[in-house]
């Protein structure tokens, strides 16, 4: 038998039950697998960790922060939208994004809360 199985049938038939009612429901689960598919992208990543950084930036500073073209970026927000795990608003002629607390929550699990953007000054401030 394969050493990733029991060698024996047994059930915990209480905690079982138990832990499956606490479950979520196949359509939470859906959405939240799209989520972290989204920021499975290494591109999307990188934005969404600049989002965080910068809390609501334009399609033009993320193309110019991640060194990336304005269409490819903005190809990549619209899937952090769609995945909500970001929101946009319209400011004038400009479209500003933002994490949304789930983008933030998830994006947190994955690379570890935000620095402060003085953090990365006061580091290179201190080396100097």
């Amino acid at each position: 038998m394969s050493s990733d199985t029991c060698d024996l049938l047994c059930l915990d038939l209480p905690h079982a039950e138990a832990v499956r009612a606490q479950l979520s429901g196949e359509e939470q689960v859906r959405a939240r697998a799209n989520q972290a598919k989204a920021l499975g992208d290494p591109t999307r990543l990188r934005i969404a960790s600049a989002l965080s950084l910068g809390e609501e930036l334009c399609v033009c500073d993320l193309a110019w922060i991640t060194e990336l073209s304005q269409n490819l970026v903005s190809h990549h927000v619209r899937i952090l939208r769609t995945a909500v795990l970001a929101t946009s608003r319209r400011n004038g002629k400009l479209v500003m994004y933002r994490l949304t607390e789930a983008g933030t929550r998830l994006l947190a699990a994955v690379v570890g809360p935000a620095q402060p953007l003085n953090a990365g000054t006061a580091t290179a401030e201190a080396l100097s």
